[in-house]
């Protein structure tokens, strides 16, 4: 069941003992409701029982039975009346009544003539005062101070196109008279449509992106898998080619060992042999020695009718050759398989290091669609450094330049920043260094120091350099010494902002030389330059920043 505020007043629901709003309402054979608690301490007090109201007297103590019906219409009183002093109280976030004390209402509008703002009640002197209903009133907000004029102390209702900004009434009459005004409720509208339809926009680029996120992770789940596929394919023939080898080697390594057996077997008999022949040598010998103690010619004669040396039929040339040409042949056969499996391998290796040299460059080519035009500003040059006209060219002088005194010119490192900064999205660009011992290049946040020592990502420089004409490092703290194939003469250096990333390439070979990444970039990046000094002539050639040849 409903009941309307609008048609009850709290007065109708007060207990006439407490004066407060009926707790447990019990009501009297007279007709007259009390809080239970109320009527019961009041009946106690009394010896003639009778209503506190009409002075009925009644000739028992009354029975008290809680009318269910009233303290549901009481208990919804009172969440109606709690609910609608919410509603006039300022909860959180919302603007409050500048007249109120205590607890402040919210407020119902502001006026920009008071620079106040005002609830329900103190609204209501301007809405009747005829002077106060001149004033202008608006949607209740912060800070009024901010929407008047600091010139003219009037409200700021106009928009200046020309210059971009809120103005007042004076305004238009003294700096920004003759240009192209309009009101904020005019502006405002143009605004809103068009944000709306910046919004449309973002929201398809977003559908787009979202695709191309799919779209990217699908590709990223079948090249897993495919890599997966082939990786065990791979170490399946690898693992069936180490198998074949060693069962090829435990082969020879049985060939030999059986060779061996046998060459030791035929070398023992051959020992064996002669020893027995030296047995007979020695007895023989024993038995001449026996005849050249006889003295006795005739007798020497009779008894050693030869005097020839014993023949042997033994030898180990044969023996010796055999062993030394199956050994030598063996050797030769194991040194050729070598040399075809070293050289299949290669074959391999440098085919596939053709495959990832080719990816890099297609890497190098997606990174070069972001590429940007970049320009060198004078007024951030170290002294010592000779920017063209044109902006695009950079090189150390022996001499400092008579360049004007300004917060943005580098003092201490022979730095120059581009024009040009980026707060968001992706970027590239592309510097000749050919020729050069020494240079510094990647990207600084606006608020780098112009002086003292800057150098590591800490101090808000991402950078690679070449120091001593052979150490490329990157700045990393400690630094990163870098491993490259041949010597950069165009550095390629792309910015991802939101990704956090920052990739250099050698142009020519497109190839990676480092990346950093998990960066967190909080202001506008920009290109970094550093020529290094120029002591002896030998790093006198200039830093150029070229065009980026989109090659297909």
């Amino acid at each position: 069941m409903a009941y309307s505020p609008s048609h009850m007043s709290e007065e109708q629901f007060l207990c006439s003992i407490c004066l407060e709003m009926f707790t447990d309402p019990v009501t009297t054979l007279c007709g007259h409701n009390f809080c239970k608690a109320c009527i019961s301490k009041y009946l106690d007090t009394i010896e003639q029982y009778q209503c506190p109201m009409c002075k009925e007297i009644f000739e028992e103590r009354p029975k008290l039975m809680i009318n269910t019906t009233l303290r549901e219409v009481v208990d919804h009183f009172k969440r109606i009346i709690v609910r609608d002093r919410d509603d006039f109280h300022a909860g959180p976030g919302e603007v409050t009544c500048d007249v109120c004390t205590g607890r402040k209402h919210k407020a119902l509008k502001s006026c920009l003539d008071c620079l106040t703002s005002y609830c329900k009640t103190h609204l209501q002197p301007h809405q009747i005062a005829p002077a106060l209903k001149r004033h202008k009133l608006i949607y209740p907000v912060e800070n009024l101070e901010d929407r008047i004029c600091k010139t003219h102390k009037r409200p700021l209702e106009l928009f200046c196109k020309t210059d971009q900004m809120c103005v007042c009434l004076f305004c238009t009459e003294t700096v920004h008279n003759g240009h192209q005004t309009a009101s904020l409720s005019q502006v405002f509208g143009e605004r809103k449509a068009e944000l709306g339809r910046t919004k449309n926009l973002v929201q398809q680029m977003i559908k787009k992106h979202v695709q191309k996120v799919k779209e990217v992770k699908h590709f990223i789940e079948v090249s897993k898998r495919d890599s997966e596929l082939e990786l065990a394919n791979s170490n399946q023939v690898f693992t069936v080619l180490i198998q074949y080898v060693q069962r090829t080697q435990a082969a020879v390594e049985q060939m030999i060992g059986e060779k061996q057996r046998a060459v030791q077997i035929q070398a023992e008999g051959h020992v064996k042999e002669l020893e027995q022949e030296i047995t007979e040598l020695q007895k023989k010998c024993s038995e001449m020695e026996q005849l050249t103690q006889i003295k006795d010619k005739l007798l020497l004669l009779q008894s050693s009718p030869s005097l020839g040396l014993p023949t042997s039929t033994k030898t180990g040339s044969v023996l010796s050759l055999t062993w030394e040409r199956s050994t030598k042949n063996l050797n030769k056969d194991i040194g050729q398989l070598d040399k075809t499996v070293k050289g299949a391998l290669s074959k391999l290796k440098e085919k596939w290091i053709n495959v990832l040299e080719r990816s890099e460059g297609d890497e190098l080519k997606r990174m070069q669609q972001y590429a940007v035009d970049v320009t060198l500003d004078p007024d951030t040059a170290h002294p010592l450094i000779i920017v063209s006209g044109c902006g695009r060219i950079v090189r150390t002088g022996y001499f400092e330049q008579n360049h004007f005194y300004n917060q943005k010119r580098f003092t201490s490192r022979v730095a120059v920043l581009a024009k040009e900064g980026y707060s968001s999205g992706r970027f590239y660009y592309e510097v000749l260094v050919k020729g050069k011992t020494g240079w510094n290049v990647g990207v600084a946040k606006e608020s780098i120091k112009r002086s003292g020592s800057v150098l590591y990502p800490k101090d808000g420089v991402w950078s690679v350099w070449l120091s001593f004409q052979t150490d490329y490092e990157a700045c990393t703290e400690p630094h990163t010494t870098l491993s490259l194939k041949s010597k950069p003469e165009k550095l390629g250096v792309f910015v991802d902002y939101e990704g956090g990333q920052v990739s250099f390439y050698d142009v020519d070979t497109r190839s990676h030389i480092f990346s950093f990444t998990g960066c967190k970039f909080t202001e506008k990046l920009y290109p970094y330059l550093n020529p290094f000094d120029d002591y002896d002539g030998s790093n006198s050639a200039p830093m150029i920043m070229t065009p980026v040849n989109l090659t297909p």
